[in-house]
């Protein structure tokens, strides 16, 4: 399940993708990594990375950070120096609900995340990690789908996503990523997609993280 992959195009951003950061996402995960390809990046570098499974830790929990995959994760980000870093998660559906839930500020201590379309959500990463590793005007972003792996689904009909439909969303957000170079650039290209989202991610922005925006 562990994957590696350096597109180098030379001068520019460098941006740094890491999949299945805990438990068995990274099953999922890598199924949109492994399509990124060369041609999906015009300028600078594009690192991506999935990890093995793990113990399930939260990555909201600081003591993550303290574990094996945290301290990879750290090393990565250490190493590589990104200026656009993003995690790719996936959820099973029992946890869709708590993700979206405008309460979750309250609940978690992080802001909900923002669905996009067909399960596909955004947000961004955990808190201790943007305000300790990254600088204010770094694009830090978590990218969450239904896990492919998980297919019995007990909500509504409507509320149950196909997984192929989910991934092409969530490799489409990914191609967009790796082709933008800060964050006017990415928010104007997503906006012609997802106007509402993006302006619902500026203003959590705003109210979470005050002058330290992370998107």
């Amino acid at each position: 399940m562990s994957f590696f992959k350096l597109i180098d195009k030379g001068p520019g951003i460098k941006r740094l993708f890491v999949g299945g950061v805990h438990g068995k996402e990274g099953f999922s995960t890598i199924k949109a990594l492994k399509r990124i390809q060369s041609s999906d990046v015009e300028t600078g570098r594009l690192i991506i990375y999935n990890c093995d499974q793990s113990k399930y830790i939260s990555t909201l929990d600081s003591n993550y950070y303290q574990s094996k995959m945290g301290k990879e994760i750290l090393r990565l980000i250490n190493y590589y120096q990104p200026e656009m870093y993003v995690e790719t998660h996936c959820y099973h559906h029992k946890s869709y609900e708590k993700l979206i839930d405008p309460q979750r500020e309250e609940i978690s201590g992080v802001p909900p995340l923002i669905e996009l379309e067909k399960g596909v959500l955004i947000g961004s990463v955990s808190p201790y990690l943007r305000t300790s590793s990254f600088k204010r005007e770094d694009v830090c972003l978590t990218l969450e789908m239904p896990c492919i792996t998980n297919n019995d689904c007990s909500y509504p009909e409507n509320k149950c996503q196909n997984p192929e439909e989910s991934l092409d969303i969530y490799l489409k957000i990914l191609k967009i990523l790796a082709d933008s170079n800060n964050r006017s650039e990415l928010e104007t290209k997503i906006s012609k997609y997802y106007p509402q989202q993006v302006k619902t991610a500026r203003h959590y922005a705003r109210e979470f993280f005050g002058e330290y925006p992370p998107f």
